[in-house]
Formats: structure tokens, sequence, C-alpha cells
């Protein structure tokens, strides 16, 4: 089964301070998906991460996600680039240093959005690396515009982009919460397309700045997306727990988090 494996940017950063990287917190989640890949040989994985306290720092100073026009912008955009390819560096490393046969891949280097939205990203080399046993890594990066010029690309995005290509069975996406809470900060088990409406009210932002939505828009998109993709299940559980973590790549049906489904 192909899973797609986000690495949520507040999990692996501190996004309340400037590119402050959470390098032991990420040195056990590297273990953690190795132990699962080499327990359960059949399992292949696309991950992503988040831009955390490096990209998204950048982004907001220079607003880059509402476009980019002016010199001062482009100089910002090239900016928000750079940050997030040093956290991409750092996560690549990590990986590797755990055994993960990692290849990353740089978003920015062939996206391109329509007003924001993303309409081509070169898939070939994920597939190649999937065939090959490699384990593709994507990130939260930049990316032209025929629009705004230039705008940024959530690992969502990149996600709910490649997945009718890649037809994974699963998304997991890893943050600080045990899931995704309701008003009186209760884990909400499961979550399908008609659920929503009920419980958006109670859909929260993240810590520190991000400047793709937060928790509330990645629950809108991942519905979006097992609508659009048979048979998907979406799984966001806590990642400080790297057993937790293993268990849930092991075995898809660990209780753990919220499942968001079709119904």
């Amino acid at each position: 089964m192909l899973t797609f494996v986000k690495l949520g940017g507040s999990l692996i950063t501190d996004k309340r301070g400037v590119e402050i990287f959470h390098a032991e917190r990420m040195a056990a989640l590297a273990r953690a998906i190795q132990q699962a890949r080499l327990a359960r040989p059949e399992l292949r994985l696309v991950i992503g991460h988040g831009s955390g306290s490096f990209g998204h720092v950048a982004a907001h100073r220079h607003r880059t996600a509402a476009g980019v026009r002016t010199a001062a912008e482009w100089e910002g955009f090239a900016e928000v680039a750079r940050a997030a390819g040093r956290l991409n560096r750092l996560v690549t490393d990590t990986l590797a240093g755990a055994g993960v046969p990692v290849w990353n891949l740089q978003p920015s280097a062939s996206a391109e959005c329509a007003d924001g939205v993303l309409q081509r990203l070169e898939v070939q080399p994920l597939q190649v690396a999937l065939e090959h046993g490699l384990v593709p890594l994507v990130y939260g990066d930049v990316a032209l515009d025929t629009v705004r010029g230039g705008t940024i690309v959530s690992t969502e995005t990149l996600f709910f982009f490649l997945a009718p290509v890649l037809r994974p069975g699963r998304v997991v996406l890893l943050g600080e919460v045990a899931g995704v809470l309701d008003s009186a900060g209760e884990v909400i088990p499961r979550i399908t397309p008609d659920d929503l409406p009920e419980i958006e009210a109670a859909l929260g932002g993240s810590h520190g700045v991000d400047v793709t939505g937060g928790m509330a828009s990645k629950v809108r998109d991942m519905v979006a997306l097992v609508k659009a993709i048979p048979g998907l299940t979406v799984r966001i559980v806590c990642g400080l727990d790297a057993d937790l973590v293993r268990q849930v790549l092991v075995s898809p049906d660990t209780p753990a988090g919220t499942v968001i489904c079709a119904g």
C-alpha cells in the first residue's frame, strides 16, 4: 500500500521562533519510519513536510502567498525558497541517517499555480523513485503563479495534486496534537464529508505563524481528498510519540487520532 506521510511544521520545528529545528523529534520520527519499513517491506511511502519556523516565517514577512510582483517581493520569494530548502536538507539528512532511502524533490522546480491553485507539477520523478524502492520527499515551497506571479504551495496542496496520479491508500498527517479537537478539547475520532459542517466551528488554527491556513484548512482539504479518491482514508495523529507513529504505519487500523473517510 502506498502511504503519504506529512511531518507537520509545528512538529519538526518551533513555529513560535525563527528557524528552530526539533532535531531529536525528527530523529525519533526517522527511526520510527525506518522501523515500519523494515517491519512491513511492502510499505511504500511518499513523505512531505511543512516549512514551520523556516519557510512560514519568511513567507509571512514578505506576504508571498498573496502574490509576487515587485522586485522586493521577488527577492522575498527567493528568500522563502532558501529557508524552506534549509529545513528540507535537515529533514533529508535525518531520514537518510536512520536508513530511509530518501530522495528529496524540490516542488518549486516544476510547480505552477493559477491564482493559488496548483496546476502543474512534475510527477515522473516520484513515480520512478517508488518503482525503485526509494522514498520521495516533498515539502511546502514557493511556486510560480500565472496570476499572482508567485505564491506558496503547502504539503497538503502537493498531496492533493499527487493523489489522483499516485493513488495512495492512506494519508497520515503527523502534528503536535492527538488529532482534530472539538470545542471541549476532545479528539474527534471520525470525520466524514457529512459531518464537516457540524464541526467546522470547532476547528482552530495552528500555534505560531502558518500562512497556509492551520488545522481548519487541512481538514477541509483532506475531506475534499477522500471524496475525490475512492477508498482513501486520512489519519491525523500525534507525532510526538514515535512508537505510535511506527504502529500507525505498520497497522492501518491502529486506534489513534482522527480518521477522515468518505463514510
